[in-house]
């Protein structure tokens, strides 16, 4: 019995650790992430010269999160998006972006 309830915990926090959830903020370049908002042209150019894309929780102390599949929000680079995606190894693999 307790292998099965052990197993069972196992499976849950598995189950639950690939869940998608919402991450919230601005996408910028890994070079200037702490740099204020508003910055949107410098980011577009530092990701094109091959910074990683990033995104930046608003508010102080906010995380930053590289992004795994930055194509999907390249376009986006310098504004205020809400990501829905999972976390992989503490980077965000994102499912869909919108503004």
């Amino acid at each position: 019995m307790k292998r099965v309830m052990a197993l069972a915990a196992i499976m849950i926090m598995t189950t639950s650790l690939c869940m998608a959830g919402e991450y919230s903020g601005f996408l910028s370049d890994k070079k200037c992430a702490k740099a204020a908002a508003g910055h949107a042209s410098c980011a577009q150019n530092c990701v094109k010269g091959g910074q990683p894309v990033v995104l930046v929780e608003e508010g102080e102390g906010g995380k930053i999160y590289e992004i795994v599949n930055a194509d999907k929000v390249t376009d986006h680079v310098g504004h205020k998006v809400t990501i829905t995606g999972t976390m992989d190894g503490g980077k965000l693999n994102v499912k869909s972006v919108k503004m």
